[in-house]
């Protein structure tokens, strides 16, 4: 308990001097020219660097190939390590030194927004003729004072995915996908029951992001909560996250989830799926682009199930920004312009199996061709976005509350129900800017 109480004020201590350097850039001004009336993009053979996390450095590059091959101005991206990336943007924050395009997970966008870590593109976005059909729930993230200050640059939500042949071999119909959470659970029960190497269910147990993503849509799906509206207060210590823990704790002790889930911090935690060994694990719709399907795998995706029904998905993803020491605001924004047209979003978003972020273009030449695509768009309407200040280091970080929830909850013993009331407070603490 001495080494965790240690452990934590560390990070918090690390935490408070990002905090610090965030705070020294909400000081900061625009360059000249970059007014938040400026509408103005340039195409004029410029060099702009732009930043993002190692998860999102695929779906970036792609898009950056495509650009630069045909524009003057060319793209020159960085690429951080998802577990690092927020210290490097505080402390390039605080010496000034952010580059010309900055993405972030769309989870902080409410406080590199809040922070002035990004410039003023409210009237940039009006100017753009399909500004109502952009991704409601990035949107709604990247905005700070009725002003926008960044737009959605990928979106990756979770859905469950399964694997056909598996379905079939434990007698399943794999047209039918489970609608419940009971009906997932005794699918998952009949499918490891296949026995050897094969498992009905996966999930990331030491992922404090992975378990979010997955599981808060069940809650979401049986009328649960999971944050107060002003993302200031936990509500997980609600009847519903009691049954949804309790049900995974459950499918886990009687052995249709491996073992290895327990220890499983994220790298890895889609790798059995993808040998065909696992029948059902909810995952991001991102995952698809690189599956290889054969005689082992054929994949099928559906919404996450509530309860007694219903669905709903986590919205997850990345926003991106001018930031908001740049000197090439005109050129920087003829890119993320660009990202957003009828061109990227179908020719290279939407024809690389990922998810458009434009409503109005979800029912495109390749999201007829593939029906997973349109669960997937579908889904991008209807699941949500948790918002809040505190959002990283209470959920994403490993040292923060909501890992040892999660520990405590699936694998722990006890009632589940005391055991969230017991965390929730620690976890509203970190919330509302507490260590």
């Amino acid at each position: 308990m001495t080494s965790h109480i240690r452990t934590r004020a560390r990070w918090g201590r690390a935490a408070a001097a990002v905090a610090g350097v965030l705070l020294v850039a909400a000081c900061q001004s625009g360059p000249s020219g970059a007014a938040a009336g400026d509408t103005a993009a340039a195409d004029d053979g410029t060099t702009i660097t732009m930043w993002t996390r190692s998860p999102t450095a695929t779906f970036s590059q792609t898009l950056i190939d495509a650009y630069n091959a045909s524009h003057r101005n060319k793209v020159k991206l960085t690429v951080f390590p998802a577990d690092s990336y927020q210290q490097k943007v505080g402390t390039a924050a605080g010496a000034k030194q952010l580059p010309d395009l900055l993405a972030a997970d769309v989870v902080y966008a409410p406080n590199y927004a809040a922070k002035g870590l990004f410039l003023d593109v409210t009237a940039r976005v009006a100017h753009l003729p399909f500004s109502g059909s952009l991704a409601p729930a990035h949107m709604k993230a990247a905005t700070s004072g009725g002003k926008h200050y960044a737009v959605p640059h990928d979106i990756d939500l979770s859905a469950v995915f399964y694997n056909k042949v598996l379905f079939t071999r434990a007698g399943l119909d794999p047209a039918k996908p489970p609608s419940t959470l009971d009906e997932l659970g005794a699918a998952a029960r009949k499918i490891a029951a296949l026995g050897g190497d094969v498992k009905g269910y996966f999930f990331g147990g030491a992922c404090p992001g992975c378990q979010l993503f997955t599981s808060w849509p069940m809650i979401w799906a049986s009328g649960g909560t999971v944050l107060n509206e002003q993302g200031t207060a936990a509500t997980l210590d609600s009847p519903q996250a009691a049954q949804v823990y309790s049900w995974l704790r459950q499918l886990y002790a009687d052995g249709a989830v491996p073992a290895s889930a327990k220890n499983e911090s994220g790298p890895t935690w889609t790798q059995s799926f993808l040998d065909g060994r696992i029948g059902i694990q909810p995952m991001g719709a991102t995952a698809l682009q690189g599956m290889k399907e054969g005689p082992d795998l054929q994949v099928g995706v559906a919404p996450i199930p509530g309860l007694k029904g219903g669905s709903s998905s986590f919205v997850g993803g990345d926003v991106i920004g001018i930031g908001s020491n740049s000197t090439h605001a005109a050129a920087a924004w003829d890119f993320i312009a660009w990202t957003l047209s009828d061109q990227a979003q179908v020719d290279v978003v939407a024809k690389s199996k990922n998810i458009t972020v434009r409503s109005d273009l979800a029912d495109n030449t390749y999201a007829k061709q593939d029906p997973r695509l349109g669960v997937f768009n579908r889904l991008a309407s209807e699941g949500q976005t948790p918002i809040s200040v505190n959002f990283g280091k209470t959920f994403n970080d490993t040292n923060g509350p909501w890992t040892s929830t999660v520990i405590d909850t699936v694998f722990g013993g006890g009632d589940v129900g005391s055991i969230l009331k017991q965390h929730n407070a620690a976890v509203t603490d970190s919330l509302a800017g507490g260590s």
